[in-house]
């Protein structure tokens, strides 16, 4: 699922101008299609959101721009196999530096100077509530389908996280059919109403 500039400030917090400049300057770039000239649009993947949402604890946080740019410099060099570093490594800051929670978060807390404020970065909790976020946008739609001389209505709504669309029979209950498209879920219903009604079944007995 890709995910317009307009999705991605709705679903950060972040203004316009913050998704471009950390676009322009490597913080999160969008990971499915960058930019190519005025006009153009970017699309970011809901990995890319997650950096995003992580990169913006940060900066409210305390860290500036320039300091994430250069701890994600290390860390992409120093762990290659995270395509989305902020996204997969658990990170906690005490406002000042960034610290990798790779064994224990009580040995990093008590390296630091007492006194010193540090939270971790919820990467779980931040996952969850951008889901639920875009469980909110999954606004389903209808689609009125003949089959045989049988009018059927057709709900088909978008599951934005896990990229696939569930079609459900209003007039069938349980009838739930998944598809990687819209199209495809609403073949598959198509197909399974067919047989159904070619084997002489009524609405109850669906």
């Amino acid at each position: 699922m890709a995910f317009g500039k307009k999705d991605v400030v709705a679903l950060t917090g972040l203004t316009y101008r913050q998704v471009d400049h950390w676009a322009t300057t490597g913080v999160v770039r969008p990971s499915i299609k960058t930019a190519a000239g005025k006009g153009s649009r970017r699309e970011y993947s809901f990995q890319d959101l997650v950096q995003l949402r992580v990169a913006k604890a940060l900066r409210d946080g305390g860290i500036s721009v320039q300091k994430m740019r250069k701890a994600l410099s290390w860390l992409r060099r120093h762990f290659p196999e995270k395509k989305s570093p902020l996204a997969e490594l658990r990170l906690v800051t005490d406002g000042s530096n960034i610290f990798i929670v790779d064994r224990n978060l009580e040995k990093i807390v008590d390296s630091l100077k007492q006194g010193q404020l540090v939270f971790s970065l919820a990467l779980g909790e931040i996952i969850e509530g951008l889901k639920g976020e875009l469980r909110k946008l999954s606004i389903p739609s209808e689609e009125k389908v003949c089959v045989e001389d049988q009018q059927f209505t057709v709900i088909l709504t978008p599951d934005l996280v896990d990229d696939f669309f569930t079609a459900e029979c209003r007039e069938i209950p349980n009838s739930n059919f998944q598809g990687e498209t819209e199209q495809k879920a609403l073949d598959n219903i198509l197909e399974a109403l067919e047989e159904r009604v070619r084997k002489g079944l009524t609405t109850k007995q669906l």
